[in-house]
């Protein structure tokens, strides 16, 4: 078997992360959902480089597309200035790069349009990933599950219950896990041998490297929305290639908890995001961003610690449960439950329940704000309440949803 210095050698690795996310609007409006805030201080991108990088991966390309210029402009600072590894974590996207290149029309077409990078390198392997999922992963076991089955394609798949599984592609699999058949969001999939659960996918594919080549430079003379889902794994399917499943639930990382083992979040909609953000500030949360030996890294910054301040008898600055970033200032406050970016500011006599701030946020004084999402550079004025009454915060032009979160956006300059 390869160890992982040789295994990150012989992989490449393609980030697609042009999506617009629009379920995750108005976040999405400025900004691909791989570029939104989680966690305070990370994007949701930086789980998958941090994975790759982890992983001994170091030649990645993160294909870009919607809104790209501030996703980029966050890879170059954060993943190619810090690490020095500048040339190797390129950001690529149609609208930076020459005129004849078009916009991405399928996760496999934005690919095919930057074939020469992989048709150029000496990998054996392409690791292809979405880059707007939250999750751990040490893909070299990916990779070395793809060896040992001599696969010309394998895919990374959640063990989900039947009930779930129709919101997913689904895998048909036999014992040893070669896919024979794959259906999207099916109304009875199929479920593992011997099991009660299904296989669905996840999106994130080890091709071998000349297998890849040849099957999209084939997909292409009859797809021109060239997707993987879509066109590709049916094609190989069809064609008898070694197609297989790898269940994500064997994947395990250095320092990871029992109740880690197989947390994967898409974060697609808004309630989906609150809640997994919110997930991080319980006592045990089931992603643990306190492993060391497997570090989610990001742009750390040179911000100064945050701090309370005020402990008087009318007003006191208190950080209750709470994950509060570097710059953060709580003055004469209360937050409780809430995740703050970096640099928030929350002035005196206002109280912050069950919410998260990105960066930059900036609370006036006797401010009441709960279960809300706050945009990066609002000001939130003097007096102003948040989450308290629906038909207020629609009226403020807010977002509510269904089960009540409310989102205040950045307003237009």
């Amino acid at each position: 078997m390869f160890s992982m210095d040789n295994v990150g050698r012989n992989t490449i690795a393609m980030v697609l992360a042009g999506g617009k996310g629009e379920r995750l609007s108005p976040l999405t409006l400025r900004r691909a959902k791989p570029g939104v805030a989680f966690g305070g201080k990370y994007k949701i991108i930086d789980f998958v480089l941090s994975n790759l990088f982890n992983s001994g991966i170091k030649k990645v390309y993160i294909l870009t597309q919607y809104r790209a210029y501030s996703l980029n402009k966050h890879i170059r600072e954060s993943w190619g200035k810090w690490t020095g590894l500048g040339e190797f974590y390129v950001a690529i996207s149609p609208e930076t790069s020459s005129e004849s290149e078009e916009w991405f029309k399928g996760t496999a077409d934005a690919i095919l349009q930057y074939l020469r990078f992989v048709e150029s390198s000496d990998a054996d392997y392409v690791a292809i990933f979405g880059g707007d999922h939250v999750y751990k992963m040490d893909i070299t076991q990916m990779i070395n599950a793809h060896r040992k089955n001599r696969a010309d394609i394998t895919i990374s798949a959640l063990e989900v219950p039947a009930e779930e599984a129709t919101r997913f592609g689904v895998f048909s699999v036999d014992e040893d896990s070669w896919v024979t058949a794959f259906n999207e969001k099916p109304a009875n999939p199929e479920p593992i041998p011997g099991r009660e659960t299904c296989f669905a996918s996840m999106g994130n594919y080890i091709f071998s490297t000349k297998k890849l080549i040849d099957v999209l430079l084939e997909g292409k003379k009859h797809h021109e929305d060239l997707d993987f889902g879509k066109h590709v794994i049916p094609m190989m399917l069809a064609n008898g290639d070694r197609v297989f499943a790898y269940n994500f639930n064997d994947n395990h990382v250095d320092g990871m908890k029992a109740e880690e083992r197989g947390y994967w979040k898409d974060v697609g909609t808004l309630d989906s995001y609150y809640e997994a953000n919110m997930d991080l500030i319980n006592i045990s949360p089931q992603l643990n961003l306190y492993n060391y030996k497997w570090p989610i890294l990001t742009n750390q910054g040179n911000l100064p610690p945050a701090k309370t301040v005020f402990d008087d008898g009318d007003r006191r600055g208190v950080n209750i449960d709470s994950y509060v970033c570097a710059g953060c200032i709580t003055s004469g406050s209360t937050v409780r439950r809430s995740i703050l970016g970096p640099l928030c500011k929350v002035n005196s006599y206002s109280l912050v329940e069950d919410s998260i701030l990105f960066e930059n946020v900036t609370v006036g004084r006797h401010v009441k704000i709960k279960k809300a999402i706050i945009d990066k550079g609002v000001v939130v004025t003097d007096g102003s309440t948040i989450g308290y009454d629906t038909e207020s915060d629609l009226a403020n032009g807010y977002t509510v949803t269904e089960s009540g979160i409310v989102v205040v956006p950045r307003k237009d300059k």
